[in-house]
């Protein structure tokens, strides 16, 4: 993906992240890499994308991202406190100062009772999490949950100008030009 309103998001966001000193990372679940490969199709994203995970199984978000088990048993994978797990586990493993993850439904059948397009994007910061419900087929909410977590990460960054609220002690830092 190199145009569209996505990739634009994920100019600023790299420009602002450079600037800032800082790192990102992702952990996915309906998006597949998707919006990874957004950041990672802008050019210079090596200076401020340390990687990502794509967690599609509930095992792989457990075993690898640290999502509890008994939260994953109780309510599905498909759930905000889910996707808050996610980014906290994905900043944490790759120790990035900003993480950004996607947990959902696309389709075509709903999934652990949660309808199509039910999707939970979260950024490691308090209270950084969305519930949105998109219309679509399974490309268009894929499209739409990759646009919207980049959103999510954008506004984050905006709302903690300082480098300090956002920069984890030691997080990230070898890998800054």
């Amino acid at each position: 993906m190199t145009t569209g309103a996505a990739y634009d998001i994920a100019v600023r966001i790299l420009r602002d992240a450079t600037a800032r000193g800082l790192t990102v990372a992702t952990a996915e679940s309906l998006t597949g890499g998707l919006v990874a490969a957004t950041l990672t199709g802008v050019p210079g994203a090596s200076a401020v994308v340390l990687g990502g995970i794509v967690s599609y199984s509930s095992a792989v978000k457990s075993s690898v991202l640290g999502v509890p088990a008994d939260l994953l048993a109780a309510r599905g994978a498909v759930d905000p406190d889910v996707a808050v797990a996610m980014a906290d586990g994905v900043a944490s493993l790759l120790r990035a100062d900003l993480a950004v993850a996607t947990t959902g439904v696309a389709g075509p059948t709903e999934a652990d009772g949660k309808p199509v397009g039910r999707v939970y994007i979260a950024v490691n910061r308090p209270g950084a999490v969305r519930e949105l419900q998109l219309p679509g087929n399974r490309e268009e909410i894929r499209a739409a949950t990759v646009r919207s977590a980049l959103e999510l990460l954008a506004d984050v960054m905006a709302g903690d100008p300082d480098e300090e609220d956002v920069r984890r002690p030691g997080a990230g830092e070898s890998s800054l030009p």
